[in-house]
């Protein structure tokens, strides 16, 4: 009923509870991405055959869902100068996969 799997480097542990648990975006799986080539590849390997969505999240074809953020983000949300923060937070929510120059660019009010 359970299995162990690693994913670049980190442990996961899945459990089968039933086909009556279905999938649902109550959870997700995050990657912490640093470059643009990474979000682009995981994005582009992970929605083949899913449904892309907003603000880094996407579906992929089994039904789960996962977050594909550049570390980046979560620097620039926890800003403490709260303009910028606003800035990068309504440039992420505006796009579909993640872009990070897209990012700098608000980030620094261009």
């Amino acid at each position: 009923m359970t299995v162990a799997f690693e994913l670049d480097g980190q442990e996961f542990v899945a459990l089968n509870g039933g086909s009556h648990f279905k999938f649902t975006d109550g959870i997700s799986l995050s990657v912490d991405c640093k470059t643009q080539e990474e979000v682009d590849t995981y994005w582009e390997k992970l929605s083949e055959g899913g449904e892309p969505g907003a603000c880094g999240w996407l579906k992929d074809r089994f039904g789960l869902y996962w977050q594909i953020n550049p570390t980046m983000l979560s620097e620039m949300l926890n800003d403490p100068d709260p303009r910028k923060s606003k800035r990068a937070m309504e440039a992420m929510l505006k796009m579909k996969k993640i872009s990070i120059e897209g990012l700098k660019r608000a980030y620094k009010g261009g």
